[in-house]
């Protein structure tokens, strides 16, 4: 025999594993991904503009990029350093902290209705006309001084046509939303004039009236105060308090907090000397204290090449102009398509000091400052929505790379697709939002985290109360029963023992459902590679689920409770992996609220099921002890009443088996009183249709009877027939001749004894039931 080992050869692969591939806005292709560095992944997210509430829109773009940070960190092992920013300086939020400020001192100098006041609201309505409403009226109809009441009545009678509103809506997007606000301002006006002409000029008139038409008198009111207000302190409150909304909403998501958090207001040293960088290499100018990158440049040169994601959007004015902000400068430029690096701020506006004087950064030029800060000059990813596609990140590329010289400074672009609220593209500008406050009263985070893990998080998402009452609603359901049933049958096989049956339970469907769990988790990770298809990968649960259901049903006493826990732990694995857990829990399923909280003590916990469990001892002890002849049916009776109400409380739940014993799961109370109370409604509906029926079928019986009252012999006579039908009868009470005295046809004399047969039919059953309910 030999004393050497035998020659080893590498395994074949049957499959080979699939690569992950993601859909890179850079090439509109899937591309294989491959980080520069071994697994570690450079990840910059565009953050939000902190200025209002968040909303839904934030929720869609916030949650699944969290979603696809989940995938890559916990499913596919990268080491990945998330780096997000706030946008803490911004025309935004600069007009809006400005304007509250305006607003809220104009309030606070307000103690009466006055004549002035309304007069002061009536010429800022008109200006409101001109200035915002115009925009959306065809160029002949627009309103010019003096006539813009003329204006407001042609479109409060056109209003309603929709054909006209549509092309109003093509020429200006938020022409609806100013007609609102000029509306609601003339309504303030009208009742203003009738709280003057009655006395009623408080304080309490006055800020109503303020609050009523503030849309437009806010803005009249910033252009003659803006110049006021200097401290930069104004802008920063709002931007810091709106910052940590932000952030309680995106935790009460389970969004993960970013590795790293910028904010511009902490890079604008860095962001002056980043502009300096790219003036030395050629790629910008300074203007009347502005500075603007020279964008034909730099598409010109050698090495370079501006917009990589939307070269189709560079002439789009709409989408240049939007990129500058409201407040930028209208001359300096060069060329349309340049854009501010560092804007010279003027009066009402906050300002650092820089090379080219007071001033403060463009939008762009901030993510390009503080990505390069973090990662330097190239990164994996960079992310966020596809509104910000042109021409903000394609600005941050051609500035980045202007100034790092490189060819590439972002590898993989993913851009989240458009949110839709029943069908309309959802805008704050357009005032047409949910706030996620207000969408967290009807949904919970779960339940919003599986609408958008049901959907591509690149196509635009269509969120509507149907998704969210129907398919999400059901997924939820069918995960939370399909984990406490496998919970309860664990907790079963663990009081029964590891003592053997004498069978290996491992049969043909033990074999198959094994088969279909590692078929499940291959397919799992080819739709995860397929550039993050969440919608196929929670199909591939949904259906494995599916089919271990069908197998627990089918396998009764054979049920191989191991193999059954195995695939509700990789379930319950991968959806704690998609964020939906409660807590990072190792426990079967994706967790459950904690409802009682982590004070509880065990005395707490267990005292209202102890207390149940005595009671019920009692009871069944006293009925045993008495022997009457119903103990049997009065304890199978207090068997009933301990699973339909006693332990409905505490959130136990039995299922009663064949095999006589029952599964024991624990439920949420709520759930089983509403499941309670759902089969008690049923019960009573069923109840009360049967009631009905047997009640219907008594009426029926009772006009049956009441028309067998009459006998046979009066039946033809009056006052049962008019008087004169007929003229003579014969002993039976027949008929014979009509009120003419003419004689009954054939006919007619088989009709009436037809009719005189079945009602001596009739009345001796009315005789017999009379005579049964004679008291």
């Amino acid at each position: 025999m030999s004393a050497q080992q035998p020659p080893w050869s590498v395994p074949a692969k049957e499959t080979e594993e699939p690569v992950l591939r993601l859909y890179n806005s850079l090439t509109r292709t899937k591309t294989e991904f491959v980080p520069r560095i071994g697994r570690l992944v450079k990840w910059y997210n565009c953050g939000p503009t902190v200025y209002d509430a968040s909303h839904m829109g934030h929720a869609r773009n916030y949650v699944t990029q969290d979603i696809l940070r989940r995938i890559m960190t916990d499913y596919f092992g990268y080491d990945v350093h998330f780096v997000m920013n706030i946008t803490d300086i911004d025309d935004k939020i600069i007009e809006r902290a400005r304007q509250n400020h305006i607003l809220e001192s104009f309030i606070s100098q307000t103690n009466a209705l006055t004549p002035s006041l309304l007069d002061r609201v009536r010429d800022s309505w008109k200006i409101y006309i001109r200035n915002r409403v115009s925009k959306g009226v065809p160029e002949n109809e627009k309103a010019t001084e003096g006539r813009e009441e003329e204006l407001w009545r042609k479109i409060s009678d056109s209003y309603q046509n929709t054909t006209w509103k549509q092309e109003c809506l093509k020429r200006d997007e938020k022409f609806d939303m100013y007609c609102s606000s000029a509306r609601r301002a003339l309504e303030a006006i009208n009742i203003a004039q009738s709280c003057l002409a009655n006395g009623n000029v408080g304080p309490d008139f006055a800020h109503r009236f303020i609050d009523a038409s503030k849309d437009v008198l806010v803005l009249s009111l910033d252009e003659e105060f803006k110049s006021t207000v200097t401290d930069p302190a104004i802008s920063r409150k709002l931007a810091s308090y709106w910052e940590e909304k932000f952030f309680d909403d995106m935790a009460r998501l389970k969004v993960r907090d970013p590795d790293t958090v910028t904010r511009v207001t902490e890079y604008v040293p860095e962001i002056v000397s980043f502009v300096e960088g790219i003036i030395s290499n050629g790629f910008a100018y300074e203007s009347e204290g502005s500075v603007y990158f020279n964008t034909p440049a730099f598409d010109k040169s050698e090495n370079h090449d501006y917009a990589k994601l939307e070269p189709w959007s560079t002439g789009n004015r709409d989408l240049l102009e939007e990129g500058e902000g409201s407040l930028a400068s209208k001359t300096g430029r060069r060329s349309a398509a340049d854009f501010a690096l560092w804007k010279a701020s003027k009066p009402g506006e906050p300002s650092w000091p820089s090379p080219w004087g007071p001033g403060r950064p463009g939008w762009h030029i901030e993510c390009s400052v503080m990505a390069s800060a973090i990662f330097g000059d190239n990164m994996d990813i960079h992310s966020g929505g596809i509104d910000l596609a042109f021409p903000h990140h394609d600005n941050e590329m051609a500035q980045s790379e202007a100034y790092h010289n490189c060819k590439s400074w972002v590898n993989y672009f993913l851009h989240t697709g458009h949110l839709h609220i029943e069908g309309l593209k959802m805008s704050k500008s357009l005032k047409n939002f949910i706030t996620i406050d207000e969408i967290l009263e009807k949904f919970s985070a779960r339940q919003l985290r599986l609408a958008f893990l049901t959907q591509l998080w690149n196509s635009k998402v269509d969120f509507s109360e149907a998704l969210m009452i129907g398919e999400v609603r059901n997924l939820e359901i069918t995960l939370n029963n399909f984990f406490t049933t496998v919970k309860a049958l664990i907790n079963q096989a663990s009081g029964e023992g590891m003592m053997s049956d004498g069978h290996h339970h491992f049969e043909i469907p033990e074999q198959e459902l094994l088969l279909v769990l590692h078929q499940s988790q291959s397919a799992f990770r080819e739709h995860l590679c397929d550039s993050f298809n969440t919608p196929g990968a929670v199909d591939v649960l949904r259906d494995l689920v599916s089919k271990t259901n069908v197998y627990i049903n089918a396998r009764s006493k054979a049920l191989n409770v191991k193999l059954v826990e195995n695939i509700a732990g990789w379930v319950g694995k991968m959806l704690r992996m998609f964020g939906l857990g409660e807590g990072e829990k190792s426990e079967i399923g994706w967790g459950q609220p904690d409802e009682v909280g982590g004070s509880a003590n065990r005395e707490e916990i267990l005292m209202p099921s102890l207390r149940i469990l005595s009671s019920f001892r009692d009871n069944v002890r006293k009925l045993a002890m008495a022997k009457g002849d119903t103990a049997l049916k009065d304890i199978l009776a207090l068997c009933d009443k301990l699973r339909d109400n006693d332990l409905v409380g505490v959130g136990v739940a039995l299922d009663d088996q064949e095999d006589g014993k029952a599964l024991v799961k624990l439920v949420s109370p709520a759930e089983l009183m509403k499941a309670r109370e759902e089969k008690r409604a049923l019960m009573e509906a069923k109840a009360a249709k049967k009631a009905a029926s047997v009640e219907a079928e008594r009426q029926k019986r009772l006009q049956k009877m009441e028309k067998g009252r009459v006998s046979p012999q009066e039946m033809f006579k009056p006052p049962n027939v008019p008087e004169g039908t007929y003229g003579s009868w014969n002993g039976d009470g027949l008929p014979l001749t009509d009120g003419e005295g003419k004689e009954l046809t054939k006919n007619q004399t088989k009709k009436v004894q037809k009719d005189h047969t079945n009602q001596a039919k009739l009345h001796e059953e009315f005789l017999a039931w009379q005579k049964t309910n004679t008291v």
